[in-house]
């Protein structure tokens, strides 16, 4: 799957109502994925770590805890490609989402449902990229914590 068919399923995905957590999305792209190929599964879930692991930064993250700050980034990513694109460009189009705590927390978990429905089994999710916090050491590079040593 690449970076667009990616964007694109996100906003074909998301609903016309308010869905705060990003539940409807989830369960709409689970859906929407479990009738494809697994291949695409799998490069869906290669594209949401590789939109995470680019907001992995400290100019989005500094005052946010670790699952608190992925959670506020995957809310970037279900709010669609032109808000991504907007916090890439401009670190301070990510405070409404810091300062409200705007989470979507199971937008991370899509690829798993569509994966088990499909396989009937759990994944082992491997990605090339890892969403944890702090996990993109570039974006990391200067952060105090990282400077001392401290490392991850």
């Amino acid at each position: 799957m690449n970076e667009d068919t990616f964007w694109q399923l996100i906003e074909d995905c998301r609903p016309t109502e308010p869905d705060p957590d990003a539940e409807l999305l989830a369960d709409t792209l689970a859906e929407r994925l479990a009738q494809c190929p697994l291949s695409l599964v799998i490069g869906f879930a290669e594209q949401l770590s590789w939109a995470l692991f680019r907001l992995d930064r400290k100019e989005y993250g500094h005052d946010l805890g670790g699952d608190a700050f992925l959670y506020t980034r995957a809310a970037v990513v279900a709010a669609g490609r032109t808000v991504f694109d907007s916090v890439l460009e401009d670190p301070a189009a990510f405070a409404p989402y810091a300062t409200d705590l705007i989470w979507a927390e199971p937008l991370l978990y899509t690829p798993d449902r569509a994966y088990k429905r499909i396989t009937g089994k759990e994944w082992d999710r491997d990605t090339r990229y890892s969403y944890e916090s702090c996990s993109n050491i570039e974006g990391w590079a200067d952060h105090p914590r990282f400077m001392a040593g401290q490392g991850r």
